[in-house]
């Protein structure tokens, strides 16, 4: 799996270290190197867009290693899903935009890293999603109950996991687990990606903006109704206090194109 940091003068390179050993599964080791990337991504202000991708061109990723998890202790499963549960909710709350290019299959673990994205696109044709872990007698133990849950809904989520079904990328577009899907090679599948990430880019969009709306959407479905909106009047009040709030009101009212910088 890649790890594809965007700012506003590169078109998209991989983050040092963020690359799978193997396109198919992942290991601790790479879930620590996404971790890490995650992290450099976040303290980058360059960085305005992250995307995260697959190697090759039939999986985006086939989850965890069952063979890594044969082989290790009941109590460093329990420490696994704990890392991966705390680096997925990292990418879940780091102020950048999460774009996730499915290449190709995303199925257990695979498509846990996906639901912590913001926004996943697929390509045509290239595979399915799902969460079978319930042929191997366990469950989606890196927030998989819980993100499916609340992306597709109860009985949906449910009936998913408990007959270990893989959906087509159509059938998880219609009930919202995808938002789009785009035809193309794989080549021309990431470029384009790419190419539509950086309307996300400085000096393309107000990235205080985008990662305030994030925070609003991310957060305020797990709070009462009333303290959501009183983090939307606080986000908001931040932003009315930015640079790139006067550059975009401005740029209205002038009919020209904002020059947005971050600030």
């Amino acid at each position: 799996m890649a790890v594809i940091e965007l700012t506003s003068d590169s078109a998209g390179k991989p983050l040092d270290g963020a690359n799978d050993r193997s396109p198919n599964t992942y290991t601790h080791e790479m879930m620590r190197d996404i971790d890490e990337a995650i992290v450099r991504a976040r303290f980058n202000d360059d960085v305005t867009c992250i995307v995260l991708t697959g190697n090759g061109a039939s999986f985006f990723s086939a989850g965890a290693s069952i063979q890594m998890l044969n082989s290790v202790t009941p109590g460093f499963k329990y420490n696994f899903c704990l890392h991966a549960n705390e680096t997925l909710s990292r990418l879940e709350q780091t102020s950048k935009l999460v774009v996730c290019a499915i290449n190709g299959h995303a199925v257990g673990g695979g498509l846990e890293i996906a639901m912590a994205a913001d926004i996943r696109i697929a390509r045509k044709n290239a595979g399915k999603v799902g969460l079978p872990e319930i042929n191997l007698g366990v469950l989606a133990g890196t927030g998989g109950t819980a993100r499916l849950t609340r992306l597709i809904g109860k009985a949906k989520a449910l009936e998913m996991m408990v007959t270990g079904e893989l959906m087509s990328f159509e059938d998880a577009h219609a009930c919202n687990l995808i938002n789009h899907i785009w035809e193309g090679d794989p080549d021309d599948f990431r470029r384009d990606i790419l190419d539509w990430c950086s309307q996300f880019t400085l000096p393309n969009k107000a990235v205080k903006a985008v990662g305030n709306i994030k925070r609003s959407c991310q957060t305020g479905p797990e709070i009462p109704f009333e303290y959501h909106l009183a983090l939307e009047r606080e986000l908001q009040a931040a932003l009315f206090n930015s640079s790139d709030a006067k550059e975009g009101i401005a740029a209205y009212v002038e009919k020209r194109v904002a020059n947005f910088t971050g600030e």
